[in-house]
């Protein structure tokens, strides 16, 4: 048999309110009373309100809160516990998780590996236990995040770790049974969060630049492209600058090495940033793979007697190759085998040594392969004129071609070493910075001068036979200065800078 009490009021014999129902209202105690629960128990089987509806009702072993149509909320600060789950978690958006640490039933977590890989542990799993993680940076890519289940317990039926290595990648683990442990209820493959917009990579140096990233190579890697946006192609172009080593010097005076093949595309307009005058107007599709990178290093330093300088190294990013610099050429241009000659062409020619004592010995060409934009000019020519009076050619330069020597400048014992070609200056990296300069050439005699590029990169030459030359800049691609003549001074020709290969995309 059930029981059922039904009132509207519950009043004391001074008729002040114990109980009271209006409306949908329920208020126990009145203004100023102190409500307390005594030791008494009161027992029935349902509780109603005035109008009928039900508030609690038992039957059985059945305890219902509310009736059909209602709604049961819980109070402003109010938590519950016990009522089980029906698929979703509370995200814990207060705590970014950074470091390894041990998931909570019930529990949904950012994972934040941007500073490196980490684990999140499992609670020891029970029918209806749910667990969710999501990449906060989208860097699951770069630093792994892993999934440990607790002590013998399965994922998906095997008894190991899972890995999530997909940026933007987010699971939802339910534990069914012991059979088969945690089952993730999405695609792992399916789970990036929203539409990718962006191009998402990795390698070498990266720095940001407001909304675009940099991929700085300054030695041999890989450009990896994991991701990219699926709604804008044109943000899948990447601007890239190319740069080669720069040529070595040459010996006993010496001509100016050449620069090393400058080469750069701009993906105009979504790259936005001021180009050198040698920008291709386009840059390079990149789509979801790796991209192996290549930095050329500088030609070596020669030593007398009369010996060329080295060629620089080319420098690649997909289908972009640029040359190495050529070397600068002896005195008389000393070796003058096909194979010889052949070294002081490339990206930029190198400088010519002197030859006399009227003529001037043409400097070796540059461009070469020939591209365009082209990648450098042409080094500057040398002269010699008598014993005490030669200048040597300067290297090529990525923007103009290198300055010729004069052999008497303004007299005898003043041979003037001709400057470097000035390089090229790009904001690819968010500030300008030169690149690719050529080497000065030597200047032989008491008086004599030299200068490295006006515009980058390329070192000085030696001079007056005491003097020496200067080694290219490291990454810039320049050429070395060329040596001074013999006499007793340092007249080995430098070495080639080493080139560089950056990369730069939107990146939000």
């Amino acid at each position: 048999m059930t029981s059922k009490i039904k009132v509207d009021n519950i009043a004391d014999q001074d008729d002040n309110n114990i109980i009271n129902e209006s409306g949908d209202v329920i208020t126990v105690g009145a203004a100023g009373d102190t409500v307390a629960v005594a030791g008494n128990i009161v027992k029935s089987n349902a509780y109603q309100a005035a109008d009928g509806g039900s508030i609690i009702s038992q039957s059985g072993t059945t305890i219902t809160i509310g009736a059909s149509g209602d709604t049961v909320s819980l109070a402003s600060g109010a938590s519950q516990s016990g009522f089980g789950r029906s698929g979703s978690v509370d995200w814990q958006t207060g705590s970014i998780k950074t470091a390894t640490f041990t998931a909570a039933s019930g529990e949904g977590y950012f994972c934040n590996t941007s500073g490196g890989a980490f684990t999140v542990n499992l609670p020891a799993g029970s029918a209806g236990a749910i667990v969710a993680i999501s990449d906060y940076t989208r860097t699951f890519g770069t630093n792994n995040l892993t999934i440990s289940p607790n002590g013998s317990e399965k994922i998906g039926g095997v008894a190991s770790d899972l890995t999530l290595s997909v940026n933007g990648q987010a699971l939802t683990l339910v534990y069914v049974d012991g059979t088969e442990g945690w089952i993730n209820v999405q695609n792992a493959e399916d789970t990036e969060t929203g539409v990718v917009r962006f191009i998402c990579a990795s390698g070498g140096t990266e720095t940001t630049s407001g909304d675009f990233k940099i991929h700085t190579f300054t030695g041999p890697g890989t450009f990896t492209v994991n991701g990219v946006s699926a709604c804008t192609p044109a943000r899948n172009i990447v601007s890239y600058l190319v740069v080669a080593g720069g040529g070595s010097g040459g010996v006993c005076g010496g001509g100016g090495g050449g620069a090393g093949g400058f080469r750069e595309g701009k993906n105009a307009p979504i790259c936005s940033y001021t180009t050198s005058p040698l920008n291709a107007p386009a840059g390079i599709p990149v789509s979801v793979q790796s991209y192996p990178i290549t930095v050329g290093g500088g030609g070596a330093s020669v030593s007398p007697p009369n010996q060329n300088g080295n060629p620089g190294n080319v420098s690649t990013f997909g289908p972009i190759t640029s040359a190495g610099g050529g070397g600068g050429g002896s005195f008389e241009n000393g070796p003058s085998t096909p194979a010889d000659r052949a070294a002081l062409i490339g990206g930029s020619g190198g400088g010519s040594g002197g030859l006399g004592p009227t003529a001037h010995n043409p400097g070796a060409g540059g461009n070469n392969p020939s591209v365009s934009p082209p990648q450098g000019t042409s080094g500057g020519s040398g002269q010699h004129i008598g014993g005490d009076s030669m200048g040597s050619g300067g290297g090529g330069g990525a923007t103009a071609v290198g300055g010729n020597g004069v052999g008497q400048n303004p007299g005898p014992g003043s041979g003037a070493g001709g400057a470097g070609g000035p390089g090229a200056t790009t904001h690819i990296t968010g500030s300008p910075v030169a690149y690719a300069g050529g080497g000065g050439g030597a200047g032989f005699g008491t008086n004599g001068t030299s200068a490295g590029s006006p515009c980058g990169t390329g070192g000085t030459g030696g001079r007056n036979n005491s003097n020496a030359s200067v080694a290219g800049t490291t990454n810039k691609g320049g050429g070395g200065g060329g040596g001074a003549h013999s006499g007793g001074g340092p007249n080995g020709g430098s070495a080639g800078g080493s080139g560089v290969v950056i990369i730069r995309y939107k990146f939000q």
